[in-house]
């Protein structure tokens, strides 16, 4: 019997120890688990960051692209303003030779060259969007108009352009020069108390 019961025990020891070893095992591989699930919570964490990253350097690179295409835009319709600019005087002087030249059959021949020069000039400007500012008669506008100054005038009505001493010009849409203008006050008052 003692030999039954020494094998028993050893029988017992056995599943003990298998138990014992089963129980590490498990408590093992819990840990690996809960490593694993650590490092795996780590990992998504990094993915999302760097996938925030990414999304921001692509849209500063499209923000960069555009305003690029801006500038390339800008330069093209606006590259010309300080030439366009220095023609204008040219153009002034063309007006102010006309002015000054008497309408009479000794100069016609003279005023008609000098009008057909200031027309091909006009036109030459016009077909690189330079446009002319007149606002003879026209309410005073302070974005397009310099007031040279006021007088009071009954014939117009009040913040309106009188007469134009030099022209005004835009280049696609943006003020190159502003008209110089006199601006009607309106017609005086009379005080009745007088």
């Amino acid at each position: 019997m003692s030999q039954q019961n020494d094998e028993n025990i050893e029988a017992t020891t056995v599943d003990v120890e298998e138990q014992l070893n089963t129980s590490e095992e498990q408590a093992t591989e819990g840990a690996a688990e809960d490593t694993l699930a650590a490092e795996l919570a780590v990992a998504q964490e990094e993915i999302a960051t760097l996938k925030d990253q990414m999304l921001r350097v692509q849209a500063e690179a499209q923000n960069v692209r555009r305003r690029a295409e801006l500038d390339v835009e800008k330069a093209h319709k606006f590259g010309q303003e300080k030439l366009s600019l220095e023609l204008l005087t040219v153009l002034d002087n063309l007006e102010r030779a006309l002015a000054a030249t008497p309408e009479d059959e000794a100069t016609k021949a003279l005023r008609d060259g000098v009008l057909l020069t200031q027309q091909g000039f006009i036109s030459t400007l016009t077909k690189f969007n330079v446009l002319t500012v007149d606002p003879q008669g026209e309410a005073f506008n302070p974005e397009l108009h310099q007031a040279m100054a006021m007088q009071e005038n009954a014939d117009f009505p009040p913040n309106t352009v009188m007469a134009v001493m030099q022209k005004g010009y835009t280049l696609n849409g943006r003020l190159l020069r502003p008209a110089m203008v006199m601006v009607s006050k309106g017609a005086p008052t009379i005080d009745e108390n007088a």
